[in-house]
């Protein structure tokens, strides 16, 4: 008679953390974030807001140009480095979307209450139904007609704090900053990225700051409290190895 095999000792894979660990995944939280993001700022739309003066801005001319073209600009800023990451290290990729997700709902969150009007004056949105905000919202989370159309100069006139732009380049610098050569063509994304913000007067110049602090903070708790997958422990950088 042979002997009943020792009962395994070996937990059961895990399958929620290995779910959450795949890049599909990753995607679809920064994307629900994003689609969040876009319908708190639109609740806010119809709100009467003050346009506010901006030393900054009054120094800096106004191009038309660079804001009818902002959004293409950032994404040639945003998404080589990004990418790049993703090749490099994915771990840290992932942990990126997810890092990203929580700054775009904390900025859903913070457009609301500070209330700011267009830095170019004027508030051709208050007032706006419920139809037509539901209309807006549909176009804005669909990719396509977003960056193809004109729905967010028309619908997206006071998602000023903190600057979405900023954040995100800013972001990425920070999961690429150990990365040789990356770095820099993240810093220069970066940097050509809120030139681009400050040049089509998109945001205050207190948008720009508040959304370099709110990132950095937002990434570094999100260090602490929940590490890069792999990395046995926290060295002041999600990204370093």
């Amino acid at each position: 008679m042979t002997d009943a095999p020792a009962p395994s000792t070996t937990a059961p894979p895990r399958r929620v953390p290995r779910l959450l660990d795949r890049v599909p995944t990753a995607f679809a939280w920064r994307y629900l974030c994003h689609a969040v993001m876009i319908g708190l700022a639109l609740l806010h739309e119809p709100q009467a807001a003050p346009s506010l003066p901006d030393r900054v801005l009054d120094l800096v001319p106004y191009s038309a140009w660079f804001a009818r073209h902002n959004y293409a600009l950032w994404l040639l800023c945003y998404l080589p480095p990004a990418l790049w990451l993703w090749r490099r290290d994915r771990a840290a990729f992932v942990h990126f979307l997810y890092v990203g997700g929580l700054v775009s709902l904390a900025r859903g969150l913070c457009i609301p209450l500070t209330g700011l009007g267009p830095p170019l004056g004027g508030d051709p949105n208050v007032g706006l139904g419920g139809a037509a905000l539901w209309a807006a919202w549909i176009d804005l989370i669909n990719p396509l007609t977003a960056l193809g159309g004109d729905a967010p100069s028309l619908y997206l006139t006071k998602d000023l704090f903190f600057s979405g732009h900023t954040a995100t380049t800013f972001l990425v610098v920070l999961y690429c900053a150990r990365q040789p050569g990356l770095r820099w063509l993240a810093g220069a994304g970066h940097v050509a990225t809120v030139a681009v913000v400050l040049l089509a007067h998109l945001h205050y110049s207190v948008d720009i700051i508040g959304a370099w602090a709110i990132t950095y903070c937002i990434y570094a708790a999100a260090g602490r409290v929940a590490p890069i997958r792999g990395r046995p422990t926290w060295q002041g950088r999600p990204g370093s190895a």
